[in-house]
Parts: C-alpha cells; structure tokens; sequence
C-alpha cells in the first residue's frame, strides 16, 4: 500500500496517509500526479535497536526525492535516565513475593536487577531466595491437578481448591 505526506514550505508536514485514505480525503487529486503540496511516503523501519540509556527518534525527510522515516539515537537526558530507572524501581518493587529477591541488586548500567550469581545458561531454573542460589525446576506433575511450586521447598504443591 503506498503513503503520501503533505509538504508545507518544501518540508513534510503532519503524518504520512494509506493512499485509500488520502483517496477519500482528497478525491479531486491523481495519487500518479501529486500536485508539490504532496509527495510520495515511503516507511523505513528502525535499523538498530537502542541501547540502555538511548531514546530512538524519526524524523520524515527528503531523501532521493521521496520523503522517508529517518531514525537517530540520541543519549537519554539526565532527567529521562532517572525516570527510566525510576519506573524499573517502581515495577519490581510491585513484584509477588519480593522477599525471594532481596539478594538482587539494581544494577544502574543495565537498569535490571541482577542476582548475586548469575543464571545457569542450559536449563530450566528458579531463583531460591533462600539459599541465594538457582534451583532446577522439578518436574511439573501431570496428573491434571492444579499445582504451584513452592519455592522454599523447591517442590510441586496443589492447589486446592475451597
């Protein structure tokens, strides 16, 4: 599906429209003969992801006569940087059963919280607050009964219902 922008002073102006929309918006105009108050859209995707502390912007510009999607990283402003670890604060204090991560610490360059030992790299694990240690999960029971495992314990518990 193809994309028109208008173009104020030579410059895209507003967003980019479907070209069935711009049909009916503009039913007097060819989409094939753009008058100079439109042009041709074409969307980019973002080519990289950004880091960390990185905030991703676009801009529509002219490129090889056609306007088009042009992404930059920019560094997150002081002020953003303290938001961003902010909220990741707010949301794992949030958490269920928060005193199995007390041994987690913020790790301000990553903005995570990261274990005092790091997680096994094959296998299905579980953090033991406990022991401060990763747990292999045990094998689910297939009884068709509802379980919840019981991190303690490392062990299987059903749940029964009342």
């Amino acid at each position: 599906m193809r994309l028109f922008i208008q173009i104020r002073d030579g410059q895209p102006f507003e967003h980019p429209i479907f070209e069935d929309n711009f049909i009916q918006a503009f039913p007097h105009i060819d989409p094939d003969n753009l008058p100079p108050e439109f042009a041709p859209f074409e969307r980019v995707e973002n080519p990289r992801v950004a880091g960390t502390y990185q905030v991703d912007e676009v801009s529509y510009q002219w490129v090889d006569g056609v306007v088009k999607d042009v992404w930059t990283v920019r560094e997150m402003t002081v002020e953003e940087k303290t938001v961003t670890q902010q909220s990741v604060k707010d949301v794992w204090s949030l958490r269920g059963n928060l005193e199995n991560y007390v041994a987690w610490v913020f790790d301000e360059a990553t903005c995570k919280y990261q274990p005092p030992v790091p997680r096994p790299e094959t296998g299905d694990y579980f953090w033991q607050g406990t022991t401060s240690s990763w747990v292999e999960r045990p094998q689910r029971p297939d009884d068709g009964k509802a379980y919840r495992l019981d991190i303690a314990s490392a062990t299987w518990v059903e749940v029964i219902q009342p």
